[in-house]
Order: C-alpha cells, then structure tokens, then sequence
C-alpha cells in the first residue's frame, strides 16, 4: 500500500476485555490506538474481548484516531475467528502478532479477502522474535496490504537472554536492523513498549532514542506516556520552519536553473527537500489533530 502520510507518533495499547478503556480510548490525544485481543487478554475471555472490540468498533467515536486490531496468533483458537471477525468491523488495520514469515501475512490477506474485507484494511506485523527479525525483509517483501512493522522489544529481549534492566544496548543491532528494513520497503516502524511507568525522564530518553534510530513512533502501555511521545515524535516550529527555508531555497534554485543551493552554509540537493517536505506534511497533519 502507499498511504497518506499520516502522523503515527504515539500507538496506545488498550486492552480489548477492558470496556471502560475502549471507551476513554475515545478521548485520548493518542495518535492510534490498538485494541488488544492477545496479550492483554486472559485465555477465558478472548471470546468475550472480541466481541467487545467488534462492538467497539461498530460503534466507532474514535475520531481522527487510527485503529488497530490486534489479533491472537493464526496458529492458536482463536486468531482465525478474530481475523473474520475484524474483516469488517471498521478498523484502520489488522495487527498480527509474532509474524515468522511471509506465509502468514499471504495466509491473513487470503482470509480478510474471502470475509469481504475493504482493500482499504491495512495488515501491521509485529517483529518480536529473532526469526522474526533475521528474515524480516524476505517476511515483508511484496506484501499489498502491509504497511506498518511494530517492535515487539519485551519478547524480543527475553528471547535473546538480555537482562530485564538497564538501557537497550542489546537490542540496537535488532532495532536498527528492522528500521533498515522498513525504510527499504517503504513501511512505517513503531518502536516497542516501555514497561517502566515511574520514570518519565527515562521514558523521555527512550523515545528520542527511538527518534535517533528512525522509528516513526513508540508503543505505549499507560495513557500518560502519550505526551511525551507525541512531542518527541512530533516536528517542532523550528523543525517545520526549517524545513520551509529548505524547500523555498530549492524552488529559487530551481527557477534559476540551478541544481544545487546553499542554505545557511548547508549544500542542498534533492535528497533534502524530499526529506523537508516529509518534514512539513507530518507537522501540517499533526497541526490538523490540535485543530480538529
């Protein structure tokens, strides 16, 4: 797919069991939103959070927000019915969790298709694994509906034996890996959660880290981590202004024939107006959000 740009800087975890929360998920300043029948969902009640999310959905409310379904594994009880269920039910896209290969994307498409879903109905993947990630561009290769790749770093972690505490450095060959990735198959990137909730400076350092590496956003597990990621996230007045003196150089160089300018002492080419004016439809979109 080749979507509108669209700002995903905060992506809020909600648990699909949890009414009250798809509810007040309505209200939150989160760019998108994923309604969870997974990991946040006990095995007793999967049924019952599918019915609930199908319900909310239908219902819908959610504003400008982008949703996400995200679905049980299709190799357990209940990924399929989930997958047929949420075929139609109004999301913005399908979450798949755990994804190893390529099969299951094609075998997800293969089923949204015959359960009438729109072709506007986007497919996310979830990199969570280490096959997950060391086959990741062959996983994502050719995939119509596919367009936006979500760390999994707490399986991840746990998966390549890293200690529970202390920074990422174990991770950043992977997370680099599937930013490199992404960016080669034109796709969003969402960085993974941050389970500490008591630390706002650390979760501040976390997101720009993310931001350094490239992710176009971070996963949240708690309604208070949005702030702090949509600004991190997000294109500041400078950053927008910037870009703006960027692109109007290049349009003067243009008119005068010219290939090349100079701006502030800085060598333009084509590469950066491409990147200025990602820069300004981002800022312009996120402008349209506080607006709307």
């Amino acid at each position: 797919m080749n979507p509108e740009i669209r700002p995903r800087r905060s992506v809020l975890y909600m648990p699909g069991a949890n009414t009250r929360a798809l509810e007040k998920a309505r209200e939150l300043p989160a760019d998108c939103l994923i309604l969870d029948l997974e990991d946040a969902v006990a095995p007793e009640s999967k049924q019952m959070a599918r019915k609930q999310v199908h319900a909310a959905l239908k219902a819908g409310g959610y504003g400008r927000r982008e949703t996400i379904a995200r679905i049980n594994g299709l190799d357990t009880p209940w990924g399929e019915d989930d997958l047929r269920t949420m075929a139609r039910a109004g999301a913005d896209a399908i979450l798949l969790p755990k994804v190893e290969s390529a099969a299951t994307i094609k075998k997800a498409s293969h089923i949204l298709g015959d359960a009438g879903a729109p072709a506007t109905l986007s497919l996310w993947i979830m990199a969570e694994t280490p096959r997950g990630v060391l086959d990741l561009d062959a996983i994502v290769a050719d995939q119509p509906r596919l367009e936006v790749i979500v760390m999994g770093t707490s399986d991840l972690a746990k998966e390549m034996r890293l200690p529970t505490a202390g920074n990422r450095t174990g991770l950043l060959h992977a997370l680099g890996h599937c930013v490199l990735t992404a960016r080669a198959h034109n796709l969003d990137i969402i960085d993974g959660v941050h389970l500490a909730l008591d630390d706002a400076e650390v979760f501040r350092e976390s997101c720009l880290q993310g931001r350094t590496l490239g992710f176009d956003g971070k996963s949240l597990i708690h309604p208070r981590q949005i702030p702090a990621a949509n600004e991190c996230f997000g294109i500041s007045e400078a950053e927008a202004a910037n870009a703006r003196e960027i692109v109007e150089a290049w349009q003067q160089a243009r008119a005068e024939n010219r290939g090349i300018t100079v701006l502030d002492g800085q060598l333009i080419e084509q590469l950066h107006v491409d990147a200025a004016e990602r820069i300004l439809a981002i800022y312009a979109a996120t402008e349209n959000i506080k607006n709307s």
